[in-house]
């Protein structure tokens, strides 16, 4: 089976996520009001991650991608993962760009994308 650039994309995001010192706690988590990428926890803070991957900047750079309203749905998602696991935990919203050049992903974290 082929993988999808996208996956390839959460894939080397998740490692280099996992390099940093952060915990992964789901992966494509998906609720009622949508779908985020990665949660992670990175110290006492609990991070929600969109990975955008692309293999040409025709349409701009990967994180352009994460428009007003991807970040409002994000916000949403987060509000609803902490309600349902009744947590108090500081949250952050990062963005893993991605740009797949020869074969090899060149990442971009942008930490505290948006608030």
């Amino acid at each position: 089976m082929i993988q999808s650039l996208g996956d390839d994309g959460e894939e080397l995001a998740v490692d280099y996520l996992r390099n940093r010192g952060c915990t992964v706690l789901h992966r494509n988590y998906r609720t009622p009001v949508g779908e985020v990428d990665i949660i992670v926890r990175d110290r006492e803070t609990v991070v929600f991650v969109e990975v955008k991957a692309r293999s040409t900047l025709s349409f701009g750079q990967p994180f352009e991608a994460v428009d007003l309203r991807k970040q409002a749905k994000l916000r949403k998602i987060a509000l609803y993962y902490l309600k349902q696991r009744g947590m108090e935990a500081p949250v952050r919203f990062d963005v893993i760009s991605i740009l797949f050049r020869k074969g090899k992903g060149e990442i971009t974290h942008i930490k505290e994308a948006f608030f």
